[in-house]
């Protein structure tokens, strides 16, 4: 589909991801974008002058008509809880609801495209680079086996219900507002705090792709206009990869300091982390666009830009 002067809606559109693809669209494709967010793990600073704001709990149903009324073109549905490390059930609740109330209230006002972001968690452990079409999809985390049941669900709706749907299973995304909980904020946080020493979950070894997230936005903006099947599935990533410990490396250069590192052990940092994680972006490739840089200079931007920023995740109050 056509993006230029498009209606859009986000959902989850003042967080991370969502707040650069809203600037993105407004920026590049005059586009009328309405943000939807409860602002549980985003901040209303981000909001992007020019975009309409419906604040609320997408779990309710008047919060999605609000959000999602006759006249939008797509849907980028991006809100969910988004803590890969937690090891709950509640979680995988909240997520497919999100996604269950944001369909349904589409097939009722007849507004058919939806690209979701979903995540390279779906895979679990498995061969790298890891195409769109390796089987068996076994997630290890309780976030992966949510996305892959939202995935399943807007299949449901393409193939059922006339819905066009774009997919993307996300490498990590680094850059700009980037919150606590992930690799480099985090690093840079406990630098601040201890410049001497730097603890390191896991081993170090954890190894996977990073991509800035201005060319996240770009390549998904990209796959919208030009892949036009009912269900599209892309990897976003690039073609290289960056271990945890190269991450301390880059964080502590760009500060300036020589830290003793201090490894937790064990080949990953958490229940269900997957230590090592590389997609295939030829799918990507074959429609016209890739990454132009590698994982490491995406971790080296982020980290010049978070520091620049000089706040390091949310404020508990927001």
């Amino acid at each position: 589909m056509d993006l230029q002067n498009a209606r859009v809606c986000i959902t989850g559109g003042a967080g991370f991801v969502g707040s650069h693809l809203a600037e993105h669209l407004i920026d590049e494709y005059d586009a009328d974008v309405r943000i939807a967010d409860r602002f549980s793990n985003s901040s209303p600073d981000w909001v992007p002058a020019g975009a309409e704001l419906v604040e609320g709990d997408l779990t309710e149903p008047d919060v999605v008509a609000e959000a999602i009324t006759p006249d939008v073109d797509v849907v980028f549905h991006f809100a969910a809880d988004k803590d890969a490390s937690r090891d709950d059930t509640e979680q995988f609740r909240v997520n497919t609801t999100l996604t269950q109330r944001v369909i349904e209230r589409m097939d009722e006002v007849d507004v058919r495209n939806v690209a979701f972001t979903s995540s390279s968690t779906v895979y679990g452990e498995a061969p790298r680079p890891t195409p769109e079409d390796y089987a068996p999809l076994e997630p290890i985390s309780v976030y992966g086996a949510s996305k892959l049941a939202e995935e399943s669900l807007l299949s449901v709706y393409a193939h059922s219900h006339d819905f066009q749907v774009w997919s993307f299973r996300f490498a990590n995304i680094v850059g700009p507002r980037l919150q606590l909980g992930a690799v480099v904020p985090d690093f840079i946080g406990k630098l601040r705090d201890d410049p001497s020493t730097l603890e390191i979950l896991g081993d170090g070894r954890q190894e996977k792709s990073y991509l800035h997230v201005a060319d996240c936005v770009d390549a998904m903006c990209h796959v919208v206009q030009h892949a036009d099947q009912p269900v599209n599935t892309y990897n976003l990533g690039t073609r290289t990869t960056t271990s945890v410990k190269t991450i301390a490396d880059i964080v502590a250069d760009e500060m300036g300091l020589d830290p003793d590192y201090e490894f937790t052990g064990g080949d990953r940092g958490w229940t269900g982390d997957v230590p090592r994680m590389r997609l295939s972006v030829e799918k990507l490739a074959g429609l016209g666009w890739e990454a132009p840089g590698s994982s490491d200079d995406a971790v080296r931007r982020a980290t010049r830009e978070l520091l620049d920023e000089g706040v390091y995740g949310l404020d508990e109050s927001v």
